[in-house]
């Protein structure tokens, strides 16, 4: 099959305030299930007491215990490319909104598991496959929402939605500091090892069973209607037309991937662990530092999605990758005292991550419609699984012999930020790009 044609396919009209409604929902539903995925880490210290035997040595417990929050990444690509085979053939609305309830089932179940005391070897097994559960669906949760809003905003305002979406993923970070914070404040160590670690996944369940109802309020996009009403969709598997005739844009989907991952992960995802174990700023101060951080990055994606949409993605990788580069100096800094300080520097590191929202627009642009939420998610989520898997046990291995290795990696990152922006601002990529905001008409950046 010849590779399909990248029309409009813009569909019926949508007014201005339904389409900030639908990204609002979208947010809130990314949030909260971004929220059931990365509260795991910051109860790592509970699950490594309570779901490996007791006579372990502390290296092993730590390797194992950011091996099952890997396992989370590593079964991402499944849950992307089923979510995104049934999203581009039928719809991306039901897709969206089974992957919200694959995850907050999988959330609940972790809040009532019993530990390794109770049932032995088999409670990090079930653990695990739990785990798995929600790398699953969150495969599908976030290329589904860059897809989904993007399709339900006007073409030149797609960098502002992204931008929306990614500040309900940093709330959800935000929202897990906050949660954790007030537990850790309120129970003693005592309490959090009897109970007190279930209340984030109880609270994280409950949560998702809302977002299932938020997400039954909206509508499929128009553009997909516009495709099923012209008969444009493909009869072929989705997938299948992506890696024939599209891996152009795979190619720069994966790089532009390892860029967000590592602003997820170093910065918000394995902060707690850094702050504590290699700076040894206290459980409580750890929680303040990243929740002003996370909440900095919300603001920092959506400015960022601005202006993308009035500058261009390459410039947001080239300022954003400097931005990046701060704030891997900022990290370096955490040695000095001072609780006013450390807050200055969790805003620098917040602001830093700016150049994630960059990141969805280019693999957006990347694919047409027909073939766009199969293509984004192969690329994302298999990109994602090799990387965000295995960055927490580099980290945790390379921090053994250096404790600022997540400081020179992320100036890597900054570096390769930079480099990606300077290719895009020459590529026919991005001249099709800035063509799309004159006219209205995208072109595909894939072979050609």
């Amino acid at each position: 099959m010849s590779r399909p044609p990248y029309s409009p396919a813009v569909g019926p009209a949508v007014t201005h305030r339904h389409s900030l409604k639908t990204l609002c929902l979208v947010a809130a539903g990314g949030a909260l299930e971004f929220y059931d995925f990365v509260i795991f880490i910051f109860v790592a210290d509970f699950i490594a007491t309570l779901f490996f035997p007791p006579h372990l040595p502390a290296w092993l417990v730590s390797v194992q215990t950011f091996g099952i929050f890997a396992t989370g990444y590593l079964f991402r690509p499944l849950g992307g490319v089923v979510f995104a085979h049934f999203g581009d053939l039928f719809g991306r609305r039901n897709v969206f909104l089974f992957s919200i309830l694959l995850m907050a089932s999988s959330t609940l179940s972790m809040a009532f598991l019993p530990d390794y005391s109770e049932i032995g070897i088999a409670a990090p097994v079930i653990l695990m496959l739990l785990r798995i559960l929600q790398g699953i669906a969150i495969g599908g949760e976030v290329p589904g929402a860059w897809t989904f809003a993007s399709e339900h905003i006007a073409p030149e305002r797609v960098g502002f939605a992204c931008g929306i979406v990614g500040a309900g993923l940093a709330f959800g970070v935000f929202l897990g500091s906050v949660v954790m914070e007030t537990i850790t404040t309120t129970l003693s160590t005592e309490d959090m090892l009897h109970f007190g670690w279930r209340l984030p996944f109880l609270l994280g369940g409950m949560l998702g069973v809302i977002a299932v109802y938020l997400r039954r309020m909206l509508h499929e996009t128009p553009v997909f209607m516009a495709l099923r009403a012209h008969r444009s969709l493909i009869p072929e598997p989705p997938l299948r037309t992506v890696l024939k005739h599209y891996r152009g844009g795979i190619v720069i989907s994966v790089l532009c991937t390892w860029v967000v991952a590592a602003c997820v992960l170093t910065l918000s995802l394995l902060m707690p662990t850094i702050l504590q174990k290699l700076h040894y700023i206290g459980r409580l101060e750890t929680l303040t530092i990243t929740s002003i951080s996370a909440a900095f990055r919300m603001l920092a994606v959506i400015l960022a999605g601005i202006a993308v949409d009035y500058a261009g993605p390459a410039s947001v990788f080239i300022v954003g990758g400097g931005l990046l580069a701060a704030g891997a100096c900022a990290l370096a800094t955490l040695e000095s005292t001072g609780m006013n300080y450390l807050c200055i520097v969790s805003a620098v590191i917040g602001l830093s991550g700016a150049v994630a929202t960059a990141v969805p627009v280019v693999m957006i642009r990347s694919f047409p419609p027909q073939v766009r939420f199969s293509g984004v998610s192969f690329s994302y989520t298999v990109s994602y699984a090799v990387f965000g898997g295995a960055l927490p046990l580099c980290m945790a291995a390379l921090s053994e012999d250096n404790a600022l290795a997540h400081v020179y990696f992320l100036l890597c990152v900054s570096a390769g930020a930079v480099i990606i922006g300077i290719y895009l601002w020459f590529s026919p990529a991005i001249i099709r790009y800035r063509r799309h905001n004159e006219d209205g008409e995208p072109t595909t950046s894939g072979d050609e």
